[in-house]
């Protein structure tokens, strides 16, 4: 509780532009541990090829993992077949198909909110240094105190904004990437099981 009061007595001067940083912060972060839980899944309780090879050539496999990418494609696909090969293949291009949306899933919104969080502590920039001038404008330089609440509001939001959007860049960088790589997995997946319908 102690930490909380501390943050809250810093971001303070900053003024209301810290509330929709902090805000963004928060969904961006929640978007991300998602996105990192929902990738590691997807990768982890897996299918290897060959097991998925042999589940479309009808062989029995004692374990059918839930949450992995070839799996959802295996099992949607062993629904829908039909024993005609063209219709087959078909089917399973749009079975892996289904399943890219839920791959890049909220990764557009996180990189918006990365980027958006500077630009709103570049507001904050703006409006301390106005405050400032309207200080200085009134009671010249002489009153310390009230300049150093207008600087330290374009500091604490400029700082705020990047301390945002630094790692939120980072982590958008890097679940971009590893949805591609989620991506090109359901490719080979593809090309290797239409070879054995």
């Amino acid at each position: 509780m102690d930490i909380i009061i501390r943050i809250y007595e810093y971001l303070r001067p900053g003024g209301i532009i810290v509330v929709p940083i902090i805000l963004i912060s928060i969904l961006m972060w929640t978007l991300i541990i998602e996105r990192l839980f929902y990738l590691r899944r997807q990768k982890q309780d897996d299918l290897d090829l060959k097991e998925a090879v042999e589940m479309i050539k009808g062989k029995k496999i004692d374990y059918l993992p839930a949450n992995g990418l070839r799996s959802k494609v295996v099992r949607s696909f062993l629904r829908e077949k039909t024993g005609e090969r063209k219709l087959d293949q078909s089917i399973l291009y749009l079975c892996a198909k289904g399943e890219l949306p839920s791959i890049r899933r909220n990764l557009s919104i996180i990189g918006a909110l990365a980027s958006v969080s500077p630009l709103l502590g570049l507001l904050g920039t703006v409006m301390g240094m106005v405050t400032t001038f309207n200080v200085i404008s009134q009671f010249g330089t002489g009153n310390a105190k009230a300049l150093a609440e207008g600087i330290s509001e374009a500091l604490i939001t400029t700082q705020s904004g990047l301390l945002v959007a630094i790692p939120g860049l980072y982590m958008s960088n890097f679940l971009n990437q590893q949805a591609k790589e989620l991506k090109n997995r359901l490719d080979e997946t593809v090309m290797t099981l239409k070879r054995y319908i």
